[in-house]
């Protein structure tokens, strides 16, 4: 008599096993859309703490210097040489990235920035002016070696 019964045990316990975590999961998905729905929206507290702050006031607590006195970067601080191709006086080239983005080759005679050409390249060092012709207005060296 006790065989007869354990297969419907098993089968009963396996359904409600399934059934457990089928509302398991969705109680969980559940929860989970509730919480990302109200996450959208700031909360009351947010807004009002927000418009009460002063930001000069908090810029100048953390340091920060007043918008007249920040100088613009020096003309050499944008320009940064990663590599070198020489060739001969009218020839090579250089690898130059301005303005921290990634570098790209540019030949002699090629533009490098607004109102900058690559004028020439040695052996570590390239120069940079207004014309192919014109005086050197930067000189730009490789890093040194480690």
């Amino acid at each position: 008599m006790l065989h007869t019964r354990h297969p419907f045990l098993l089968v009963r316990t396996a359904s409600w096993a399934v059934w457990a975590l089928a509302a398991f999961s969705a109680v969980a998905w559940g929860l989970r859309g509730s919480v990302n729905a109200g996450a959208d929206a700031p909360s009351p507290l947010a807004q009002t703490v927000a418009a009460e702050v002063n930001l000069e006031a908090a810029a100048r607590s953390l340091g920060a210097q007043p918008a007249g006195a920040v100088a613009a970067p020096s003309l050499a601080s944008r320009f940064q040489l990663l590599g070198v191709l020489t060739g001969g006086p009218s020839q090579g080239a250089a690898l130059i990235a301005v303005d921290g983005k990634p570098a790209k080759p540019v030949r002699v005679g090629a533009v490098v920035a607004e109102g900058l050409v690559l004028q020439s390249t040695q052996e570590r060092r390239a120069n940079l002016g207004a014309s192919l012709q014109g005086p050197a207005a930067l000189t730009l060296e490789l890093p040194a070696k480690k």
